[in-house]
């Protein structure tokens, strides 16, 4: 065998052994993968974070997949003559608006079920309605209805662990019920981590648009590999994080201060991103961290 190519292959052992201490860390531990954005548009990349979520559980993480679909639900809303509002960056969502996402979100959910299962292992796919799983009230931005939106108020984590305990991936659609079991659309971010909250979660990851958080967010130099949950709510006092990220960051410190062990915020966009970020030293994404957690990764 030639010496580049034992080099090559050397080189594979390596990262698997790198992988090791990690992989016996987060044995048999829950993390939870709010999956959303441009990963779910692209199919390469969508059969890629749903090889790296099938990994983690084959080798003995107990992952649970939150999803989204709001550009999906945009676009069937624009096919039916509806144009998609928003207020502050959240779905103004009327009846019809309410039975398009229901039907789009029920759809994702079940292709994802799909690719699993081509990849040999078991999922489910529930939405927040099963088992009372997300129960809300209505959601107002600001003080204005905007509709079918809500607002989680308690999760009944039950089906959850019955289906881990049976071997079984879960696949959360942000769907829930109120009181009176009306169907409100739920923000995806706001369900992964009030999701990550109940099952006390080692991990939350959030797959987003960015590569992590920045300082300034013109300034590449000024990236944050790692920070505390102090110095984040910090950051957002300081109003040095605006925009979408904005409401992103407060889940995050808010699952760190009530037991989230650690919460990682990734550039869906790079293939495999789960696996680097969490297997690997350097990592590649944004990961916060508890103020007294100085353990590495």
């Amino acid at each position: 065998m030639e010496k580049q190519e034992m080099d090559k292959i050397l080189g594979k052992a390596e990262v698997l052994i790198e992988a090791l201490p990690y992989i016996q860390k987060f044995n048999r531990k829950i993390i939870v993968v709010k999956y959303g954005g441009s990963a779910m548009s692209n199919e390469e990349l969508q059969r890629n974070v749903i090889k790296d979520v099938t990994l983690l559980k084959l080798v003995g993480f107990k992952p649970i997949i939150v999803h989204g679909g709001g550009k999906e639900i945009s676009r069937w809303v624009g096919k039916v003559g509806k144009e998609a509002r928003f207020v502050n960056g959240l779905r103004v969502t009327d009846e019809e608006t309410m039975e398009i996402a229901e039907m789009v979100l029920n759809k994702v959910n079940k292709d994802l079920v799909r690719m699993v299962g081509e990849l040999g292992v078991r999922a489910v796919g529930v939405s927040g309605k099963d088992g009372g799983l997300l129960q809300c009230d209505k959601k107002y931005a600001d003080g204005e209805d905007i509709g079918y939106v809500g607002d989680i108020k308690k999760v009944d984590p039950k089906v959850l662990y019955d289906l881990l305990e049976k071997d079984f991936l879960p696949i959360v659609a942000p769907i829930g019920l109120d009181e009176q079991f009306m169907t409100y659309n739920i923000n995806a971010d706001d369900a992964a981590c009030a999701i990550a909250k109940a099952v006390g979660a080692d991990k939350l990851v959030f797959l987003t648009d960015i590569e992590g958080l920045y300082r300034d967010i013109n300034d590449k130099s000024s990236f944050i590999s790692r920070l505390t949950a102090s110095k984040a709510e910090a950051l957002i006092e300081e109003g040095l994080i605006g925009g979408g990220m904005l409401p992103k960051l407060q889940n995050c410190t808010d699952a760190i201060r009530e037991g989230v062990s650690r919460v990682h915020i990734l550039d869906g966009r790079i293939a495999h991103c789960l696996l680097l970020e969490i297997f690997t030293k350097q990592g590649i994404g944004t990961a916060i961290i508890a103020d007294d957690d100085i353990i590495a990764n």
